[in-house]
């Protein structure tokens, strides 16, 4: 099996559907959106293409699956929780001080130490449901089938090295022909 290198994963433009125009970030209506294998929903366009990837994976013995719910669409109240229990206003030392603090509200936030980032809300791309944090992604088999397929879903990469897992749909209403495919055979 070869080793994927991480850094050069694709990195894709987003190209967003045109349901998705004008809406606001964490407040998608509910007929935008679609339940995926239970855990979650995403947007309907890349809910299509998630499934669609998936099937293709699970053929090739390959297991994709959300990393839980929260890591599919996230409504801004579930992105600005995630947010505040990461973030502070109120840096207790001179480290926090030195890191590039995300601005929200019209405030600095800085990264409590031992966490994970995480995008301010309103401006990730979980909160238009097209983002999806796969389960286990680094690991190599199931890596080196994303890397080999995840944008003939119409998915790519958007902060690598550091989240190999965090996949989003870039296809727009472009549906790729392989999410085509598997939706005419679904109505077969």
């Amino acid at each position: 099996m070869a080793k994927v290198n991480i850094a050069k994963l694709p990195i894709v433009k987003v190209k967003l559907c045109s349901h998705l125009k004008g809406v606001e970030p964490g407040e998608l209506d509910q007929c935008l959106l679609r339940k995926i294998e239970g855990k979650g929903q995403l947007h309907h366009c890349a809910a299509d293409a998630y499934e669609a990837m998936d099937a293709a994976a699970n053929a090739e013995g390959i297991d994709l699956s959300p990393t839980s719910p929260a890591d599919t669409y996230r409504s801004l109240a579930v992105q600005e929780y995630g947010f505040f229990q990461r973030y502070t206003d109120k840096p207790k030392n001179k480290k926090l001080m030195k890191q590039k603090p995300r601005i929200y509200k019209g405030k600095a936030w800085y990264l409590k130490k031992g966490m994970a980032p995480l995008a301010v809300p309103g401006t990730s791309n979980h909160n238009l449901g097209i983002a999806i944090d796969i389960s286990n992604a680094a690991e190599p088999k199931r890596l080196e089938w994303l890397a080999k397929n995840a944008v003939s879903f119409g998915f790519s990469w958007e902060v690598l090295p550091s989240e190999p897992w965090h996949l989003r749909y870039v296809a727009g209403d472009d549906i790729p022909e392989r999410v085509k495919a598997w939706k005419e055979s679904k109505q077969a």
